[in-house]
């Protein structure tokens, strides 16, 4: 039988059918899923393009086309259609990023002409839970940041993005769409941390939130303060307000050599479930 396949950009009457694909895996497309609940499927609202890969007439798999290239439920002929018109378009994103094996083919596929990456990270363990470990007690020095307390919060945010990501999110623009993050993350209430004497020792985001699934991101602890306990702590409070404010599950996704992270996250109470990767530019 043969089976007529087609690859389109989703317009905002697609959302329903675009929802359904994303909530099919609420943990690995909360990411995407908590932009398009917000902002629908205009590309101008949403910060790019949903590409629809479409077989015998139903939407199947997406992909993501803005600052990053992420695809969705993609099936191996979904990822060879989206490689395709990633490469008409030409690279406009500065990563791509997505659960590890569809990731790893569409790199394949667009590395001919898009690389060489600043950076391949091939495994980066998805770690998910429902519930906090009983062995590590939360930091109750831990909250959630303030709005006039941006300015003590965003030198920690800054350096651990470029401790993080290789390259300051100041650069460019002069920050002002990562501030801009990082002060949308205040106002909502996701952004966490420990300030001592004005200074940030541990601090944390959830930086995607939808009814069946968050993400916590950034966690970073201050150089000279670490190895201390700090961490686990810290991480603990953040996913104790995670669970009791935001969502039912709990996810974060971490480099697989960051060996004592992946061990304080498991004595927390996650566990590893899959795999993303990212390839950074």
């Amino acid at each position: 039988m043969l089976t007529q396949t087609t690859t389109r950009v989703l317009e905002p009457s697609d959302l329903g059918a675009a929802l359904a694909v994303l909530e099919s895996e609420p943990v690995a497309n909360a990411f995407v899923t908590s932009r398009v609940q917000i902002a629908g499927l205009d590309p101008w609202r949403l910060g790019g393009e949903m590409w629809g890969w479409y077989a015998d007439g139903r939407l199947r798999s997406l992909c993501y086309s803005g600052a990053n290239l992420v695809p969705i439920c993609a099936t191996p002929e979904a990822v060879r259609a989206f490689a395709d018109r990633a490469r008409r378009a030409g690279r406009r994103c500065s990563s791509i990023v997505g659960p590890a094996e569809p990731t790893a083919q569409l790199w394949r596929l667009l590395e001919p002409g898009w690389g060489p990456a600043r950076e391949v990270r091939a495994n980066q363990p998805l770690m998910v839970t429902e519930s906090p470990s009983a062995d590590v007690a939360p930091d109750p020095l831990v909250r959630r940041i303030r709005k006039d307390e941006m300015d003590v919060l965003m030198p920690a945010c800054v350096a651990m993005f470029t401790e993080e990501v290789g390259i300051s999110p100041l650069a460019g623009d002069g920050g002002l769409l990562y501030q801009a993050r990082v002060a949308e993350l205040i106002g909502s209430g996701r952004s966490f941390a420990r300030i001592e004497d004005g200074k940030v020792l541990f601090k944390a985001e959830i930086g995607a939130a939808t009814s069946q699934a968050c993400q916590i991101q950034g966690v970073w602890v201050a150089p000279g303060h670490r190895g201390r306990g700090l961490s686990e702590a810290g991480m603990a409070a953040v996913l104790r307000y995670a669970l009791a404010d935001v969502a039912p599950v709990v996810s974060l996704y971490v480099n697989d050599y960051n060996t004592p992270a992946r061990r304080a996250y498991a004595r927390v109470g996650f566990r590893e479930t899959g795999a993303f990767m990212s390839v950074l530019f």
